[in-house]
């Protein structure tokens, strides 16, 4: 098995401007960490608040040269004239059974919500996927999400069960994790 680079792509958004997809490049870690960090701020529906991205640029730079080495993981990062508007990740199972399975994660900054870029990164791994031999996509999301379970819903995924009070918040209150799954 060899290292599972996206091919770069170049696609149309919603408003007509055009968006690149494409490998990280370690050489943009900088450019990552602003980026999680700006999505982090935004938003208490990602794993960590905007302090807890404190990688170092170069422990950046070494964790997306190791995705792009990787043979069990794909990331995609969506451009927009230069800037990091969202990533998402694709992660294979190597054990014989759980190999048909495959988890999914994405995000994306609040200023291109709404033009079909997480549209675009979903048929991408989808697609991946498929030519990995995954049958069955997975993903857990911060319950209240509305606009990420829409996303997922129009995708084909389907809600299998939920972890009661997995997020626990600064303002003390707690979130569900959704769970979904998707037969290719």
């Amino acid at each position: 098995m060899t290292a599972m680079l996206f091919e770069q792509k170049t696609r149309m958004m919603k408003d007509g401007r055009e968006c690149v997809l494409a490998s990280p490049d370690p050489n943009d870690a900088k450019s990552m960490l602003d980026y999680l960090k700006t999505c982090a701020e935004e938003t208490d529906n990602i794993l960590r608040y905007p302090e807890e991205c404190d990688e170092s640029n170069e422990q950046e730079e070494t964790f997306l040269r190791n995705i792009n080495e990787s043979q069990y993981n794909v990331m995609i990062v969506c451009k927009v004239d230069g800037d990091i508007a969202g990533n998402c990740a694709l992660t294979l199972n190597k054990r014989l059974k759980i190999k048909h399975r495959a988890s999914v994660a994405i995000a994306l900054k609040r200023k291109y919500w709404n033009l079909g870029i997480g549209t675009m990164m979903f048929e991408e791994m989808e697609k991946i996927a498929r030519e990995k031999n995954v049958l069955q996509l997975e993903l857990g999301f911060v319950g209240g999400n509305d606009r990420a379970r829409i996303l997922y819903e129009k995708r084909g995924f389907v809600k299998t069960g939920k972890k009661p009070d997995a997020f626990y918040l600064k303002d003390g209150s707690f979130r569900d994790e959704i769970l979904m799954i998707k037969k290719l």
